[in-house]
């Protein structure tokens, strides 16, 4: 990783940073990284976030960082919940007095960032990684879609306010919707893979094409999709073995459940993994990587499908088209289409040299584009623009 150096500091010294997010195990996955950064350059790193299990809270400690829990329910609408939630929030802000905060998913950035606002935080950073299920489903298209929209502005109304988006779609979404001024945005590439995590290796040469989705099991992820076209696959008498890999999400609105898994593994077309902890593991034992999103910000599954050189079929949607170059490093097809998406998959199934060529292109995607140093680079370049000319200054002088 980079040279560690000092940003700008504010008047009680070092210059604290507070990242407000959803639950712990997707800071964990997602934003440690560049949390461990931020405290090697100097600032006080605080996490304040939900957590589901308690190794989700040792793993932030263990770290460096501070941690605080707070309760919040992720897919709720009750208001005297969220208005708990919302002060919990503004008391921490109001105690610790952070230089910046980096408000990450849409309960964090609506509360935090109105929050801040109160407060006078020097600088606010939120963190769009995605549009989320109210603005996917269509059949939420009306009042809390419109109450969402008019809390994003709220939110980031703030002249100290910087929004990251991870793909151009949403960007523009937010900028045309009235939601942010196109001064305030910022593209930064998601949240960065490890490369050297993930060493490319030839795919499996005995058993079946292992075809994996690896996220949570989530409608809107397209695992029903996958299944039925798992099933496809099966009744063409492909030589496949398609597997789920991700945890339950029952906080959230599009969560299948336990039993619905149970109904997907009975036809025989899929099996399903849960939670898989080594994900590079999975991906050296897997040939093919499957997302049939509706839409994603960035999806990280598929920058590491790219880091491991594994081939994807994934849908053309804002965020998986962002990572797959159709015909180069994958495929692409329509969202919510089996019947697409079989084809896809087998095409791939039967051309072990096409697998192979996209596996190299996707390596050379993720090297250039996704390393996860470069994406904590632009990450701390924001915060020391917003902590004045002399973090600025120090960052264009010192960073690597």
């Amino acid at each position: 990783m980079s040279k560690h150096l000092q940003t700008g500091q504010d008047a009680h010294g070092s210059p604290s940073l507070m990242f407000f997010c959803n639950v712990g195990w997707f800071f964990n996955s997602h934003r440690l990284p560049l949390a461990m950064a931020a405290k090697a350059r100097g600032f006080d790193v605080h996490v304040v976030c939900d957590i589901e299990d308690a190794t989700e809270a040792e793993t932030i400690r263990a770290a460096g960082l501070k941690f605080h829990r707070i309760h919040l329910s992720r897919g709720g609408i009750n208001p005297l919940t969220n208005l708990w939630t919302f002060a919990s929030i503004l008391a921490l802000l109001l105690r610790w007095r952070p230089t910046l905060t980096h408000n990450i998913s849409t309960k964090p950035i609506i509360f935090a960032g109105i929050a801040a606002r109160i407060v006078r935080v020097r600088g606010v950073i939120n963190a769009i990684s995605g549009l989320g299920y109210l603005f996917i489903d269509p059949r939420r298209a009306g009042l809390g879609r419109r109450i969402t929209r008019l809390l994003y502005r709220l939110s980031l109304k703030s002249a100290a306010a910087r929004v990251i988006f991870q793909n151009e779609d949403d960007r523009r979404y937010f900028i045309q919707a009235g939601i942010a001024r196109e001064s305030q945005t910022v593209l930064i590439a998601g949240s960065g893979v490890e490369l050297a995590a993930y060493q490319v290796t030839p795919e499996p040469d005995r058993g079946p094409i292992r075809i994996v989705l690896p996220a949570r099991m989530l409608l809107d992820k397209g695992v029903r999709e996958f299944a039925a076209a798992a099933l496809l696959l099966r009744q063409a008498g492909l030589p496949v073995e398609c597997l789920l890999a991700g945890r339950l999400d029952p906080a959230n609105p599009a969560a299948l459940s336990a039993s619905d898994m149970e109904r997907l593994q009975a036809t025989g077309a899929v099996q399903w993994l849960g939670h898989v902890a080594d994900v590079p593991k999975l991906l050296a034992g897997c040939h093919v990587v499957c997302l049939p999103s509706y839409r994603e910000g960035l999806p990280k599954a598929l920058i590491e499908a790219c880091a491991a050189g594994r081939p994807i079929v994934a849908t053309a949607v804002p965020g998986c088209r962002d990572v797959v170059r159709e015909g180069v490093n994958g495929l692409l097809v329509p969202a919510r289409d089996a019947q697409a998406l079989y084809a896809a998959l087998a095409r791939l199934v039967t051309d072990a040299s096409l697998r192979a060529s996209m596996g190299v292109h996707g390596r050379e995607i993720a090297r250039r584009e996704y390393a996860l140093d470069t994406v904590i680079e632009r990450n701390l370049q924001l915060y020391a623009e917003l902590t004045g000319p002399q973090g600025a200054a120090t960052v264009r002088q010192t960073g690597q």
